[in-house]
């Protein structure tokens, strides 16, 4: 479980004449995730849903406020390499080995998360039945396409079993059928006991996978609930309009 109190990133910008002007890329959010949940982040670009989620994933320092990760019973966890276990972290510029297979990569990442090489073995066929990565999982990864890299990156997060993934449009300008695997294995995992937190361009894909919302919008949360939450918030029969009410109504329209 993740719990986040009143976060706040701050970062200075350059306008013109060389003035630097600081700005609130995150402005004050607290948000928890439990066990068996997908939560979705919601925002247009710009809006603060990659630094939120670096900063969830101890990958950024806060600028104030605070991220604890807790235990089942609700202990804090405060060692470094127990978090990095219980974390399965996924950007949008994650780099891969390209020179290597993927099944190369994985075997590698096994020793570096100190798995002995039989769990790496065999956990490396499950994710391969997992993700449907049969078919490419000894190619070099740099003769790979964008959907099958995604899935290899994905693989990647899978390995060491973490209690919790923080994933960052891990669907975006993937073909139909890579971004179909990613889903179902989202909800798979979400069946599991396993927390899920992701952001997503994709309005439908969200409304079909969340328990919970949470739109952000300039870096504050405009709005959070169940999906059927938000349309009876604004009176809207889907979530895109949603998301578009409620940032019209952030910006006065």
């Amino acid at each position: 479980m993740i719990r986040a109190e009143h976060l706040v990133k701050t970062f200075t910008k350059v306008e013109k004449k060389n003035t630097k002007i600081e700005f609130n890329a995150v402005d004050d959010i607290s948000l928890e995730i439990k066990a068996g949940e997908i939560l979705g982040i919601l925002g247009p670009n710009g809006a603060g849903k990659t630094t939120l989620l670096r900063m969830l994933g101890k990958l950024m320092r806060p600028t104030s406020g605070s991220v604890v990760i807790l235990d089942e019973d609700g202990t804090e966890i405060t060692d470094d390499i127990e978090i990095k276990r219980r974390i399965g972290y996924l950007s949008g510029n994650t780099k891969l080995y390209k020179r290597l297979s993927a099944r190369e990569m994985l075997r590698m990442l096994g020793k570096i998360y100190d798995l002995p090489e039989d769990v790496t073995k065999n956990r490396i066929e499950e994710i391969v039945e997992i993700l449907k990565l049969s078919d490419f999982i000894d190619n070099r990864i740099e003769r790979l396409s964008t959907g099958q890299t995604q899935r290899i990156s994905i693989a990647r997060c899978l390995l060491h079993s973490p209690k919790t993934y923080i994933f960052d449009e891990p669907t975006l300008g993937l073909d139909i059928i890579s971004s179909r695997a990613i889903v179902e294995f989202m909800k798979a995992e979400k069946e599991s006991g396993k927390s899920v937190l992701y952001s997503t361009h994709y309005m439908e894909e969200a409304e079909f996978l969340c328990d919970r919302i949470i739109m952000i919008h300039k870096g504050k949360i405009v709005a959070q609930g169940t999906p059927e939450e938000l349309r009876v918030q604004t009176g809207t029969t889907n979530l895109r309009d949603t998301f578009l009410s409620l940032i019209n109504d952030e910006e006065g329209q």
